[in-house]
């Protein structure tokens, strides 16, 4: 038993050395939403606004990130059109972000600017947060830049 034990010992420091290594490096908020399978169609949207080298800048901002279902939700005209309107598809796309980083434990009921300036409605209700009327289906996803908060909804401004 006890050769098992001098044995195991020394392995066990090397399997969690190793674990400790393998640890992902850490990511900003374009990164963090083009390694979330469920976040492919907002990747690529940020991509084609020419967001990406703000969103990857300092920061710090909050996202507010439609999953692939909530675009898919989307009329196909509506998609399609934001597709072609580089400076609307921008407009919608800054309607999901707020300046500074904002986790769900602090969300306060009320307006709160986005980076555009105009107002979005958050309301939280113990756990539950909402923004507009998207549902955060998963908050608090961190990035070296900022937080993700991802919801079931596109949050479309009214045409200016």
């Amino acid at each position: 038993m006890k050769k098992l034990m001098s044995f195991a010992a020394p392995l066990v420091a090397l399997l969690l050395a190793a674990g400790c290594a393998t640890a992902p490096a850490p990511k900003n908020l374009v990164e963090t939403a083009a390694a979330t399978p469920q976040l492919s169609t907002l990747s690529k949207l940020i991509r084609d606004a020419g967001l990406a080298d703000t969103l990857s800048g300092p920061g710090p901002f909050t996202v507010f990130a439609p999953t692939d279902d909530a675009f898919k939700a989307l009329p196909p005209a509506t998609l399609q059109a934001l597709v072609q309107d580089k400076a609307r598809l921008q407009a919608v796309l800054k309607n999901h972000v707020l300046p500074g980083a904002v986790l769900s434990p602090d969300v306060k009921n009320g307006p709160v600017k986005n980076v555009d300036g105009s107002n979005l409605a958050l309301s939280k209700s113990g756990t539950f947060v909402t923004v507009e009327d998207a549902v955060v289906t998963t908050a608090d996803v961190k990035a070296t830049n900022g937080v993700v908060h991802i919801v079931d909804k596109v949050l479309v401004p009214a045409t200016r």
